[in-house]
């Protein structure tokens, strides 16, 4: 489309926001955008509708169709009442969780969104302020509602906001009703928004859930006694700014830590995120302070998570005593060896337990259940693809933990979204049980490694805003299609999968099979001669490209870890150079 097509096209649609169906507030901000001389602000504001897709809504907040707003919420709400009324019609009550986290507008769009639901009939629980959402999960389940709703945009920067929609099983939205309900949106118009809520059917949520939360939570918990002789643990706890404040604090008082230290600054609850550019525990920056904070008060540990509390991410001393912060990969590895671990121990396993991983998540966590008689299922990235699992084998067999690697983990089925509170207690846990057994945290991971395999992981993210960001990702997809990798640090590449298609080559044998799926997605994978790993696939949430290395290599004992590490590291220097990033 020409630029003044595409101009003319943007100016007509947002002309129409300046009609007396929107508020005054919003119409001021459509004209400013309308008048200014540089139209590019209008242009990404209306260009296109911000698509409610497979995961909710997410985008920058602000006037237009394009953004995050009443509207483009309230749509989302009334989309989402519409089929919940045809897909439980025959229910007396249709009752839906609402939580939000700490960003601006957040809670204006919950009580929005409340009100929406309990003027269509729906009986709204809305938490009394910001919370986890592991614990909006928690309550779907715990209430018996229909749906959830979670004002969120993860650990995004400080200008988005979004929504994520849950099912009655707690979980967020999968086939069919993800598409369901995004046809149910789509032929939402602002008339038919009701906004004027019934107060009779919003009921408060606040410490009564926070207490059956915490209390169900300490029943995952396998070592009380190692807790108990080592309860005064240095624990830093950094909630970024965010919904951790509220829970995990007392969630680690409960079990029985009784030295956690906060970081005063970022306790501070703001949708700004004053002491952080990315309000993200997988950004080392986010956790400075934190570590900082640990450095001051010998802490052994550091803990962070991110505005919604489902993102965990960890930090321990390495064998100088110096802090290194985990990746997701390693944090999930400790905590799956941990739990097949002491479940074996204590005579716990049965033979149906199983665990979960994604599938750009580190095949290392796939050979410690595997080789402890423990199945482990892959899935697609995204938590409720892990959920998709369980709600198949409920009733049937026992989940004992599952994750992905990027920083989410989940240890209890009462919850069906990643936690990073059920994380951080059970990784305290673990700190007490491994000086029990003589280690500290970094011998038990170079031992696991010794054990099973070394792994080394890194995810590299390449951001492209905008309409012509999202272009430019598309033509990345095309060409690593189009042209496939041949081999990668020295290693032939022997097998290509590719989720769009659900196929994959074998090139050692040069034929072709079906991947099983539930569903296609964009996602690219290359499996090398040495074991090498890439995932290729553009991010759901953010305008990124998102880009996972896995390197193997054999560790033969603790004092060959450095050593190993380098050459590991070299490899995926290397592997960047191959793949141009």
């Amino acid at each position: 489309m020409e630029n003044n097509d595409l101009l003319m096209q943007v100016t007509a649609k947002a002309k129409m926001w300046l009609s007396d169906k929107y508020d005054e507030q919003t119409r001021k901000e459509v004209q400013a955008l309308l008048d200014k001389e540089d139209k590019t602000e209008l242009i990404e504001a209306f260009y296109k509708d911000l698509e409610f897709g497979t995961g909710g809504l997410r985008g920058i907040m602000g006037a237009g169709t394009n953004r995050v707003n009443i509207y483009t919420i309230g749509a989302a709400t009334q989309g989402l009442t519409n089929y919940l009324l045809k897909e439980f019609s025959a229910l007396k009550q249709i009752k839906v969780v609402i939580g939000h986290d700490c960003r601006n507008n957040s809670r204006k769009f919950a009580e929005i969104s409340a009100d929406i639901l309990s003027a269509n009939g729906i009986k709204a629980y809305l938490f009394e302020d910001l919370r986890p959402t592991p614990e909006v999960s928690y309550a779907i389940r715990k209430l018996g509602c229909q749906s959830g709703i979670m004002i969120t945009a993860s650990h995004n920067p400080k200008a988005y906001n979004g929504y994520k929609a849950y099912w009655e099983d707690g979980a967020q939205v999968i086939p069919p009703h993800d598409k369901n309900i995004i046809a149910e949106v789509n032929r939402v118009n602002v008339e038919s928004i009701k906004f004027k809520g019934n107060k009779k059917l919003i009921e408060i949520l606040g410490k009564d859930m926070d207490d059956a939360y915490i209390k169900d939570l300490k029943t995952i918990l396998l070592s009380p006694d190692s807790i108990k002789r080592h309860n005064n643990i240095g624990i830093v706890y950094t909630p970024l700014h965010g919904t951790g404040f509220t829970v995990i604090p007392k969630a680690l008082k409960a079990c029985g830590f009784e030295n956690i230290i906060n970081v005063p600054e970022q306790d501070v609850l703001s949708g700004d995120f004053p002491t952080v550019v990315s309000p993200n525990p997988e950004d080392p920056a986010a956790m400075a302070l934190a570590v900082k904070k640990a450095e001051e008060t010998n802490a052994e540990l550091v803990f962070a998570t991110d505005p919604d509390a489902d993102r965990f991410g960890a930090g321990i001393r390495n064998d100088k005593g110096e802090f290194i912060l985990l990746n997701g990969n390693q944090t999930m590895l400790i905590l799956i060896y941990y739990i097949i671990t002491r479940r074996k121990e204590l005579g716990l396993l049965t033979g149906k337990e199983y665990t979960v991983r994604t599938i750009v998540t580190s095949a290392l966590t796939q050979v410690v259940s595997e080789k402890n008689g423990v199945e482990m299922f892959e899935c697609y990235t995204g938590f409720k693809w892990i959920a998709a699992v369980m709600r198949e084998l409920e009733g049937k067999r026992q989940y004992i933990g599952g994750g992905e690697e990027s920083y989410g983990f989940l240890a209890e089925d009462f919850v069906r979204d990643k936690d990073s509170v059920s994380a951080a207690i059970l990784f305290g846990e673990i700190a007490a049980w491994a000086k029990d057994n003589g280690k500290t945290l970094y011998e038990m991971l170079q031992d696991i490694y010794v054990e099973y395999g070394f792994s080394k992981e890194k995810g590299i993210s390449v951001t492209k805003e905008g309409r012509s960001g999202a272009e430019e990702i598309e033509a990345m997809m095309k060409n690593f299609r189009e042209n496939p990798i041949k081999q990668l640090a020295g290693s032939k590449v022997t097998l290509i999968k590719d989720f769009v298609t659900l196929k994959a080559q074998d090139l050692n044998i040069n034929e072709e099979y079906t991947l099983e799926m539930p569903t296609t997605s964009n996602v690219l994978q290359y499996f090398t001669e040495d074991g090498t790993k890439i995932s290729i696939r553009p991010s759901g949430t953010e305008p990124k490209i998102k880009f996972y290395i896995e390197v193997k290599a054999k560790l033969k004992s603790r004092a060959d870890y450095d050593a190993v590490d380098a050459n590991t590291e070299k490899k995926i220097e290397q592997v960047c150079k191959d793949l141009g990033i």
